[in-house]
């Protein structure tokens, strides 16, 4: 059985990558626009990981992680954050909000996978 992965971000340019490179490798990926669509299909299946942008309206990936971690069935989930800022306040506040990682854009796809592979095993 896939794992299944939530891909979260703004952009569906970027959603469309993310899931792509990762159906290409196996993954069952599921898209949400921002933080707020993601809470919304977060019961819709059991993920085994979640990727969120930073920056986005409605709901940042901050907030997103702080909420995800509240939630008893996702407090121990994966979270990477796949993002254009690369400033060590940034990535600290992800870490301290419950982040295990953070990717910055542009991404190649090889790395992509390399660290969910490494993340979900």
């Amino acid at each position: 059985m896939p794992k299944t992965i939530m891909t979260v971000d703004d952009s569906a340019s970027v959603r469309q990558m993310v899931a792509y490179t990762l159906r290409d490798v196996g993954f069952d990926v599921i898209e949400a626009c921002d933080g707020v669509d993601a809470l919304t299909k977060i019961d819709k299946a059991v993920f085994s990981l979640i990727i969120t942008d930073l920056n986005m309206p409605r709901m940042d990936g901050i907030t997103l992680i702080k909420e995800l971690r509240a939630n008893p069935k996702i407090k121990f989930t994966p979270i990477l954050m796949l993002t254009t800022e690369s400033q060590n306040e940034s990535k600290l506040a992800g870490k301290n909000a419950g982040a295990t990682g953070w990717i910055v854009k542009p991404f190649k796809p090889e790395q992509l996978v390399a660290v969910v592979k490494k993340v979900v095993g």
